[in-house]
């Protein structure tokens, strides 16, 4: 039996992780900043965050979850199209 997967529940949940994600890195580095980027900075393998990072914003946690909404739609669709288009190919 195989087991396709729902473009659209897979799209809408990716969405909605990404969203959670994005906004609970907005109000980690709002209220915790140095503890933030310096967390982040190890995720990246060092990289000296401080030096790249700015303050956190109202326009620009909106126009972040909007690009993360959108690109999070197109990875989980894309992801299924090719999911659901290999299952029945390899073996």
């Amino acid at each position: 039996m195989v087991n396709k997967l729902n473009p659209k529940v897979v799209s809408l949940s990716l969405v909605a992780v990404s969203a959670i994600l994005s906004l609970t890195c907005a109000l980690l580095l709002a209220l915790v900043p140095e503890a933030s980027l310096k967390f982040f900075g190890s995720i990246f393998h060092g990289i000296d965050m401080t030096k790249i990072a700015v303050s956190v914003t109202v326009s620009g946690v909106l126009t972040g979850l909007v690009a993360i909404v959108i690109v999070a739609f197109i990875t989980g669709w894309l992801f299924t199209v090719i999911y659901n288009y290999t299952l029945g190919r390899i073996k």
